[in-house]
């Protein structure tokens, strides 16, 4: 996570410790993630800080260990509250947030707006991928609109290309020799979505993730990781993808293949 996410969550934490001038935040490694707690954690080795109220900077707990949950949890232990970033048994989520997403991950907000849907754009060519993927024509379309607004020559400043915005690896892994062919770039990105819908039982959410962030972003959090362009991404695309049904005149949502 960033050094600014990780002071302000250390903060958040002192803020919820007993209101002295010096306050003891923990450091829990377990399993070989870390988390931030108000008090020891049960199962975790965890190594107490004292953060100091007139401190000008708060120090760096987290280290090189693990990553970020996107969620503080509140429990019970020995009769008071507590309150840690790892989900532990008795748990309930007390506040949700989103950081920065790290140096060198694909994550993106993508080139597209939310706007009105574009039914002339690469029709023909959408059309073909759905039939050949079995992937819904409106899911592919709301994908290409987040993505690149339909623009085959778009490049993202982290090198995706084409309409589909696909990465080079992936272009490469799905037969792409040209990404900004448009025919060439929807049919690898269908491609690539009807694997992503496979592998996460048709959850078009954690689809939408896993090709925003990367598959393994997404097994790390087991879920939508809490970075903001991804969270933001998600949104937009689901909420295009109401758009495209609507407009394309479909009916009730077709299961995912």
């Amino acid at each position: 996570m960033s050094r600014a996410a990780a002071v302000a969550m250390v903060l958040l934490l002192c803020g919820l410790c007993a209101p002295l001038q010096a306050r003891t935040v923990y450091r829990c490694v377990q399993k070989g993630t870390v988390s931030l707690a108000t008090a020891p954690e049960p199962g975790s080795r965890c190594t107490a800080m004292t953060v100091d109220d007139n401190a000008v900077q708060a120090p760096n707990l987290w280290g090189n260990f693990g990553v970020f949950s996107g969620t503080l949890y509140e429990r019970e232990q020995d009769g008071r509250k507590v309150y840690s970033t790892r989900n532990l048994p008795g748990s309930t989520p007390y506040l949700r947030f989103t950081v920065a997403t790290p140096p060198g991950e694909p994550a993106h907000a993508g080139l597209g707006r939310v706007g009105t849907p574009q039914l002339d754009r690469h029709a023909r060519q959408f059309r073909a991928a759905a039939k050949a993927t079995g992937v819904d024509d409106a899911w592919l379309r709301a994908v290409a609109h987040a993505e690149s607004a339909f623009d085959e020559k778009a490049i993202s400043p982290k090198g995706a290309q084409g309409v589909m915005q696909l990465m080079p690896e992936t272009a490469s892994e799905y037969g792409v020799t040209d990404p900004l062919s448009p025919a060439q770039s929807i049919n690898g990105g269908a491609r690539y979505m009807q694997s992503l819908l496979r592998r996460y039982n048709g959850d078009r959410t954690l689809a939408a993730a896993a090709y925003n962030a990367g598959i393994g972003v997404v097994t790390r959090y087991g879920g939508v990781p809490p970075y903001a362009e991804t969270r933001q991404y998600v949104d937009k695309v689901l909420a295009l993808y109401s758009a495209y049904r609507q407009a394309m005149g479909n009916g009730p949502e077709r299961p995912a293949q």
